[in-house]
């Protein structure tokens, strides 16, 4: 995490040092309306959802191309690559915490019952406990980023001491060859989410030994960000964005998952990039927890004083206010 934390220094720094703005198509004056963004392969992000509903109104959506990880997606929001970027709360507070002029505007995934990630062992694994995981191989996307927080938050909840949780190993491992790692015995531990989870428990052989849900009950646990001088020059643009977003969020909550399904391919049918859709049929929820993604307060909190207590936060704690608002959303009066 120190090593992600020296890379998202140097990006930070490079941002700010830049003085690179957003590279918009707006006269001067008047606010940016088109919208640089990363997706996912195979997935519709909420933006997407909310432009296809027609919930953003004059504001039109650029991909550029499609993330790699969280991480990633708001380091590209932070030199000005992209407009705005989604990932783990708690990667924005380090980000933020390394002098990044970051805030987050709304939540767009988060932990329940019906969407979560779970560390999966092999069925007759001798892993049974934290303890167990001493000297073990944990296969996750990216390091820095939720998964690592909550398999540290596991081990440190479990008794292990700081010494024994540096002997637990986790390594990056892509997404789409994380359950043949587990079961080729390359990885220890996998972790899974999703629609691949849902995949391979089809397959049997596996089960959880925890799950983020299980530790942390129901939570929204990512966010959008942008760019604090955007903001200042467009919260117009911003609040519509947010709004939009806020919208798709309640319109997955109250529409039939079979429609959701439906809807979510036909947009990958019309953005024609040769994508497979198989696993859209494995779509449960978005998982955020506050109506239109309003953020609360613990949901940053959390993750501030867990890298504040493992020694991540070296300039300090940063303050709330600084980390997101709810300005933008047009749910927080309603609330």
């Amino acid at each position: 995490m120190r090593r992600s934390l020296a890379l998202l220094t140097a990006l930070a720094l490079l941002g700010t040092g830049s003085g690179c703005a957003s590279r918009g198509d707006a006269a001067p004056g008047a606010e940016q309306k088109v919208l640089r963004y990363q997706g996912a392969v195979g997935a519709v992000t909420l933006p997407e959802l909310a432009a296809d509903l027609g919930y953003l109104d004059s504001i039109s959506l650029k991909w550029i191309g499609n993330t790699t990880s969280g991480p990633q997606d708001i380091q590209a929001a932070t030199t000005g690559d992209v407009e705005f970027g989604g990932a783990f709360n708690g990667a924005i507070v380090k980000l933020r915490a390394a002098k990044a002029p970051i805030q987050a505007v709304v939540g767009y995934y988060g932990v329940n019952e019906q969407v979560y990630g779970g560390f999966y062992v092999l069925d007759g694994s001798p892993i049974r406990s934290a303890k167990d995981l001493i000297g073990k191989k944990i296969g996750m996307n990216t390091l820095g980023a939720h998964y690592e927080a909550i398999l540290k938050t596991y081990l440190v909840r479990n008794g292990l001491t700081d010494e024994e949780v540096r002997k637990v190993e986790p390594i990056v491992v892509p997404p789409v060859s994380t359950e043949q790692s587990l079961r080729a015995g390359q990885i220890d531990v996998a972790v899974l989410s999703g629609t691949l989870r849902d995949k391979a428990l089809e397959k049997g052989g596996i089960h959880p030994l925890f799950t983020d849900y299980e530790l942390l009950g129901a939570f929204t646990a990512g966010s959008y960000v942008f760019r604090t001088d955007f903001l200042k020059r467009n919260p117009g643009t911003v609040r519509t964005f947010v709004t939009g977003v806020a919208k798709a969020i309640e319109w997955t909550r109250t529409t039939p998952r079979e429609q959701v399904i439906a809807r979510y391919a036909d947009i990958l049918r019309k953005r024609a990039r040769n994508e497979d859709d198989s696993q859209l049929k494995f779509w449960r929820s978005t998982g955020v927890a506050g109506a239109g993604g309003l953020i609360a307060d613990k949901e940053f909190s959390t993750w501030v004083d867990w890298l504040d207590r493992s020694g991540e936060l070296k300039n300090g704690k940063p303050a709330l206010t600084d980390l997101f608002t709810n300005q933008y959303n047009a749910y927080k009066a309603a609330s």
